[in-house]
């Protein structure tokens, strides 16, 4: 059984429960916070606990969960990738074109592998949306569009984006936007070439942004994120692909209606007839239990991550589309500081 450190308790704790469900055995637990350690400890009772993942860098462990604050991963990684230690990492896999460079030379060149858990890629209506690209039902990609958004109360932002010391208040309006660039980039098989990042809304600091990021197939992506109205139920997330013959997109629908996918084909392009079907995802099931879907794309990561570990496979998404995607972020930074102009994103796979 491989023996895994979590690092980051608040939402550490979801991926601990995940990580034990596929058979790791959670043996160090880390957070500053010593209520969420407490709590944690409760559950895990054997497992060694520290205020920072400084103190377990030597922990007997073959495998990192970093769930930590979402600007402070790439040190952790590449500390413990020289270990020969496996790494799963959220959100943000760096929040510098220097640190993705490291993070990909320290990743090919350890024993270990580097994971992103980037569970938006695994939800249910973004996978049956990449089957029916794959599948050539809609011909080739030409607009993709994504929405992470949530509908939050103006008080309730403030409280969550307002504080310069919490990574909320530090980070870039446009950082937070792997949950819409990994899909697009992963349904898509592209990588981002140039980057135009917008404002929405008047305020001083915005808290959403919308990108429009060429792709290197020539096909353009839409990205909303990350305080708008309208969340959708699907956990956040909306995708939308539009190709030469047909479009696929899941509903903007109440509940669970909101996991299905639209296809429509004109009559032109669907044999002289008009095809406009839902297609309902498959329910997900993993170690015996049908899994719920707003939960679907955690389960998926942590049992691809589990394989990683124990059975050699390859990483579900590995170091450089990580890279790829986080880099957008950075990208988008600069196009937004010097008024929305286009920014090239750097070319991850020519590194």
């Amino acid at each position: 059984m491989a023996r895994v450190l979590i690092v980051g308790l608040r939402r550490g704790l979801v991926l601990a429960r995940w990580c034990d469900r596929a058979g790791f055995d959670v043996a160090a637990l880390c957070d500053p916070d010593p209520e969420l350690l407490a709590a944690a400890s409760a559950e895990f009772p054997e497992a060694r606990t520290a205020s920072s993942w400084q103190q377990l860098v030597t922990a007997d462990v073959a495998a990192v969960v970093l769930a930590h604050d979402f600007d402070a991963h790439a040190e952790p990684a590449l500390a413990f990738l020289e270990r020969g230690v496996h790494v799963l990492s959220e959100c943000a896999a760096c929040v510098t074109e220097e640190e993705g460079r490291a993070l990909v030379r320290a990743a090919e060149q350890s024993s270990a592998d580097y994971s992103f858990a980037e569970n938006y890629v695994e939800h249910p209506h973004v996978r049956t949306v990449a089957g029916l690209v794959a599948d050539g039902e809609i011909g080739s990609v030409e607009l993709i569009e994504c929405d992470y958004v949530h509908g939050l109360a103006p008080q309730d932002v403030a409280a969550l984006a307002g504080d310069p010391a919490h990574w909320r208040g530090r980070i870039s309006p446009t950082a937070y936007c792997t949950h819409t660039l990994s899909p697009v980039l992963d349904v898509t098989g592209a990588r981002p070439v140039e980057v135009t990042a917008h404002p929405v809304g008047t305020g001083e600091r915005p808290m959403a942004v919308v990108l429009a990021t060429r792709l290197s197939t020539g096909a353009l992506a839409l990205t909303r994120q990350t305080f708008l109205q309208g969340e959708p139920d699907s956990h956040w997330s909306w995708l939308s692909v539009r190709g030469s013959r047909g479009l696929a997109e899941s509903l903007r629908a109440p509940g669970e209606a909101a996991w299905s996918v639209r296809l429509r084909n004109e009559p032109w392009a669907h044999g002289g007839s008009l095809r406009d079907e839902v297609r309902r995802p498959p329910r997900t099931v993993l170690y015996g239990e049908q899994v719920a879907p707003a939960e679907a794309g955690t389960a998926r990561i942590v049992e691809a991550f589990r394989r990683t570990v124990t059975e050699g496979a390859p990483p579900r998404v590995p170091v450089r589309a990580a890279v790829a995607a986080s880099l957008v972020g950075v990208a988008g930074a600069r196009s937004l500081r010097q008024g929305s102009v286009p920014v090239p994103v750097p070319d991850v796979a020519q590194w």
